[in-house]
Parts: C-alpha cells; structure tokens; sequence
C-alpha cells in the first residue's frame, strides 16, 4: 500500500460531476471550498494486498451475522439502546425473515496500513454512502490515467446483479421507490439514491422517485402513498431506521410493516435488521464473540476498562455518524464513562501517509465483498470534511 502525488486532471471538477458526483468540493468552517474528490493523490495496492483484504472482509460480513443472530436469540435488543417492544418485534421478526426480504449493501470501515492485518472500526449496512465516488468516477479515472490497469471495484456489476436476483421478494404490480431526505444540503444522499435507483433501473425494475418529506400518509386506506396518492408498496430508503421508528410516523411504520410475510402494507430496503449491523455496540458484542479476533479491536459496552491504562481509546455513540460525538482517550487518561450509550474501542490511530489519515471503506453487495472507497482525513476522526481517493492495483 503506497499512496504517489499526481498532477489532477485539467477540468477534473466537470468530469466527475457528469460521472455523477454533484459534491466534489466540500464548504469548510471558514466557508472556504475544498476539493471533496481528490485526484492530486492516489493510493497503490498489490494484487496480494487486495485479495488479503476481500477474505478479510467476507469473514468480518460473517461475524457479524452472526453476531446479529446471537443479539436476536440472546434477547440483547436493550445493549444496542433497542428498547421500544414493538421494535424490538420489528427486528426480530425481520431477522427471522432475512431470507425473504431484499438487503442489498453495507461498508466497513477499516484500519490498514499494509503491514499488518486490516481492523475493523465500524460497520455500517443500513445507510452507507461514499459509494458513488467509488462506484463510479475512480473507474473512469483509472480508466484513464492507467488503462489496463486494475482496481478493486465490481460495485456497479454486483448492484445490478443484486436486484435482478432480489426482484422476485419485491411486491409485484408497484414500482420500487427510492427515497432520500431533503434535509441533506450536500447532496450525497439525493445522490447515492439516484444511483442506486439507476442500477435497479439497468436490472429491469420500475421505479419511483420521492423525498422522505413527500411520502403521505393516508388515512382512509391506512397506508404511505406518494405525492399523487398511489400506494407505496416498496420503498428503499437513505434514512436510517433509528429515525424511521421515532418520528411521527413511526406508529404508521410499525403498523403497516411488511417483513416478508405478506400480510403488511410497506416493504422497506433496507430491512429492520439492518439496525443490528450499524450499531456500535456490534463491534463490543463481536469482541465478546471472538475475543483476539486479529481482525478486531477490544471494545466493551460498560467503559473503557483496561484500555484506559495500556492503549487509550475511543468512545463511539451507538449511533453516531461521519464521527458525530466521537471522543479520543489516550493511553493514561482518566477511564470515564460518557452518559449517552457509547463502545468504547480500544484507540487504534489511523495510520498517517504524508501526514494524511486514511481509513479503508469496504464495500459489500449481499454477502460478497464488492470494492474499495478511500478519505483521508487531517486528524484521527473521519468527519464530513474528509477527502475521497482513488486507486489502482499495480
């Protein structure tokens, strides 16, 4: 793993935005624009490397079913901050059902440095994103600066394949919408689900289009219907369950929820499981499971415990996003217990590259690893301000 400066592209902003980036530049705190998409670098991995990486990751994706089948049959909703019944029925049920439901995609985010194994810092399969980046304009820009080249990146492919195959759980007669959060002022989100919809679209299904905003509730037929009053069947939406379940119409979700057996109003994508692997708590419950795991770091869900004395650590909320609330200890500090649910993970720095921090975003599409997403950050947390980096396998 090398990471090489390189001369960007002339006009490199436009190319990516027709390759279907509308954000490649990022408003700083200073209000000053950024490059999001960053070619004047890029990362170089053997084909070694790689291979090693996609066992890693398709053992980490069977962990963590697995440690998802142990938080349903052991009953752990309330470690993971689960505690509405109806919810926890919701999960359980959907889990139970995982056969029958579309689950399409999920990324891991690692620790790598090429010289030892990969570290697991989170899992997030119910709202990733970063994915069109690497889908798509880091292909056409090894297309271009190294033709013949390779690049750990069959996402496109296995998207499309993923939804020919789960076409037959889909509700029949209805389009699938894809819904997005008209909150998001960047426009990843918008973004990601329009991709997502034109790979489902190239895999021959019918689709709709609309915000979460927009989606109706209609009371006479008890059901969510779009802006012209037409039934909502199935929905895969960018927002995340924990919101889906506590706004005000989470008794609507609840109500009409379709889990595959057929007797529900709604299908979502991705299903209510999905909770369960993006969660920090799984990576405490991972450690339980497979303590020593090489592929793991110590994480505890009661305080840092002996990390606080021998390696530092890092409190992570359960449900924190682009490292929202994510504290740094160093080894020494005082142990404290936050009072919001928190893992507490053992502190791991992210291995620096010409005093760049860089974080491995894994892509999986159902159960096979699918691609490689790199950002780079100036400290030790991957925020909203970090920076996407293509790369090449020579």
């Amino acid at each position: 793993m090398e990471r090489r400066t390189v001369e960007p592209r002339p006009d490199w902003q436009r190319t990516v935005e027709e390759q279907g980036l509308i954000y490649p530049l990022t408003r700083h705190p200073d209000d000053s624009l950024r490059p999001y998409w960053d070619e004047s670098a890029y990362y170089v991995f053997s084909l070694e490397e790689v291979e090693a990486l996609e066992e890693t990751v398709g053992e980490l994706h069977a962990m963590c079913l697995a440690a998802a089948e142990h938080i349903v049959t052991a009953g752990r909703f309330a470690d993971l901050g689960i505690t509405d019944p109806r919810v926890v029925d919701a999960v359980a049920e959907a889990w139970r059902r995982r056969a029958e439901l579309p689950s399409l995609y999920g990324r891991f985010d690692l620790r790598y440095d090429g010289t030892g194994p990969a570290k697991l810092l989170e899992y997030n399969a119910d709202t990733p994103t970063s994915l069109v980046e690497a889908a798509s304009p880091q292909w056409f820009w090894m297309e271009e600066r190294f033709p013949g080249a390779d690049q750990w990146n069959s996402l496109h492919e296995r998207l499309v394949a993923a939804w020919r195959r789960q076409a037959a759980l889909l509700p029949p007669g209805s389009p699938l919408y894809f819904a997005y959060s008209s909150a998001d002022e960047l426009g990843e989100d918008l973004m990601t689900v329009a991709y997502l919809q034109e790979t489902a679209e190239q895999a021959g299904l019918d689709t709709g289009w609309i915000s979460m905003e927009e989606i109706g509730w209609d009371r006479l037929a008890g059901r969510f219907v779009d802006t012209r009053l037409r039934f909502i069947r199935s929905c895969f939406k960018l927002y995340p369950w924990e919101w889906l379940t506590t706004d005000r119409f989470a008794d609507h979700v609840l109500a009409t929820l379709d889990n595959g057996g057929g007797t529900g109003s709604t299908l979502w994508i991705e299903p209510a499981w999905k909770m369960l692997l993006s969660n920090k708590a799984l990576l405490a419950v991972l450690w339980e499971l497979y303590p020593g795991h090489p592929n793991l770091l110590p994480a505890h869900l009661d305080g840092p415990r002996d990390l606080a004395a021998t390696t530092g650590w890092v409190a992570k909320p359960l449900l924190g996003r682009e490292g929202a609330g994510v504290t740094v200890h160093e080894r020494g500090a005082a142990p404290e217990v936050r009072e919001e649910p928190c893992c507490y993970q053992q502190l791991a720095p992210l291995p620096a590259f010409d005093g760049h921090r860089v974080v491995l975003g894994a892509w999986v599409v159902e159960d096979e690893a699918a691609g490689l997403g790199i950002r780079e950050s100036s400290g030790l947390i991957t925020d909203e301000y970090a920076r996407f980096l293509p790369h090449v396998i020579l």
